[in-house]
Formats: C-alpha cells, structure tokens, sequence
C-alpha cells in the first residue's frame, strides 16, 4: 500500500499552512495515492501485449482471492493455507509463487480497488465470455475450499459475480456446481485437493454430485447429458482457455477442472448405461 503521498503532502501542506495546511495535503496525498494504486490494478491491462495482460490476469485472480478472504475479517492462517495449497495445485514455484504471495497480500488491504480491478480484468479479457467465467469459478473455488463458505464471502462473491456481468442466478448455480465437486470426491484426511488420492463418496451421492457438476437433473436424458457435458468441456478445455489468454500458471487447475468433468460423466454413463 502506497504512502508516500500523504506523507509528502502532509510534509509540504504543513510547511505552506501549518496544521490546516497538514491536514489538507493529507487529503490530497491520499488521494493521490489511491489514484495510482487505482491505476496499478484497474488500468494494469490497457494497452498490453498476450504476455503482460497474462501477468496481470494472474496477478487479479490472486489479488482478488486475498480481498475474498478478507471478507470474514481478520484472514486467518486457514485462509492462508488454502490459498497455499491453490498455488501448489498450480505448481507455482520461484518468481512466479512470488507474485501471487504478493498479489494476495494487497488484495488484503482495506483500499484494495475491487471494482476497478474487476472492470479491467472484463474489459481485457476482451469480454470473453470462458475467461471470465474460469476467473470466478478460481474465487468460488478458493472460498469453498474447506468446505464451507462464510455469507460474508458469498456476499462478496455476488458483487465480484456482477461486475464480471454475471447474474444472480449464473453465480449460485456455479455455487452449486463447486459444491458438488468438492462432494463428489473426498480426499482421505482432507479437503479437496487436486493431483492426490481421493477416497469415493457413496455410490448415490457420487452420482447425484456428478449430475450437479454438469448442471442438469437427476432425470435427465442421455442426449441431455451429453449436451451438457460437451457444453461444459468447451468452456473449459485447457487447450481453448490458453488459446484466449489464459496464463500458462493458471493451466493445471483448468486440465483439472476438465478432468472433474469427465469424470462426472463418465460416472453417469456407467451407472445409468448411457453410450
């Protein structure tokens, strides 16, 4: 977080006014200290090359994971691990654990500029319609990590989910679908952790979260099965989300998301015999 102009401003404003001189270069150093922090995040896309706009896409994912877990309030040594255990999902190493270290941290600040880090990261993305859907699927999935989700940070999620243009409705069936991934598969000892052995659920329950991870009903049909499945991999096929842009750190959650996906139907057809 960026001091330097209100304490320059204060300095100076002293210097010409006294105390009332303090107090107004205070004002004004804020200002302009939240004008270029605004400036680093929100307008950190414009203008980019593919490789820059990656960096800073990351650099918001991160960013915006620390301002969600904010949200409860005091971020705990929880919050921290699960976010630890995102970036060794992500093979995250040197440089690049860095940055996202770094990026959570300032997503912590109370003047951590959501909106317009938001609006830069839609904008950017060139509104396309995989990238923005994958970035708030990565906050949903942050959140629920363990488990659980506090209504402060599904509070936050909805206002992230607006910005991004998605509607209420879009966000809690995503909410949903995150839920019955985590269901779908439990670790033994632990939450949901991808490149690990998992332990299955109960039969039913496996197949009802396999349904749930395709977004459709129970009672669905083979040929609403299979649409839903192709649907859900187009969007997130790693192959198609690098093409548009997304950063290559970012590549071993979206090969895991395809694999929950394939998995899940895969699942349906053989215990409801669909070919």
């Amino acid at each position: 977080m960026s001091i330097w102009g209100k304490v320059l401003g204060a300095f100076f404003g002293f210097l010409l006014g006294k105390w009332f001189g303090l107090a107004l270069g205070l004002y004004l150093g804020h200002k302009f200290d939240k004008a270029r922090q605004n400036a680093s995040f929100g307008g950190g896309f414009r203008g980019q090359n593919q490789q820059e706009r990656q960096k800073a896409y990351f650099h918001a994912t991160f960013a915006v994971m620390g301002h969600v877990a904010k949200a409860k309030g005091q971020v705990t040594q929880n919050e921290i691990r699960l976010a630890t255990e995102l970036m060794n999902r992500m093979g995250l190493q040197g440089e690049a654990r860095r940055q996202a270290q770094e990026a959570f941290r300032e997503g912590k600040e109370a003047s951590f500029p959501l909106e317009e880090t938001l609006q830069s990261v839609r904008k950017n993305s060139g509104g396309r319609f995989d990238l923005l859907q994958f970035f708030l699927e990565v906050q949903i999935q942050a959140a629920y990590a363990d488990g659980e989700m506090h209504p402060a940070e599904r509070q936050v999620l909805h206002t992230i989910a607006g910005i991004l243009g998605f509607s209420h409705q879009q966000l809690e069936q995503r909410l949903a679908m995150q839920e019955a991934a985590f269901r779908f598969y439990r670790q033994q000892g632990g939450a949901h952790s991808g490149g690990q052995e998992w332990q299955p659920e109960f039969a039913a329950s496996r197949l009802k979260g396999a349904f749930e991870i395709l977004g459709v009903d129970e009672n669905a049909n083979a040929q609403t099965v299979k649409r839903a499945y192709r649907k859900a991999m187009n969007e997130h096929h790693p192959d198609k989300l690098a093409a548009k842009g997304l950063p290559p750190e970012m590549m071993e959650i979206a090969k895991q998301k395809a694999q929950d996906i394939q998995a899940a139907y895969d699942l349906i057809k053989k215990e409801k015999g669909f070919k």
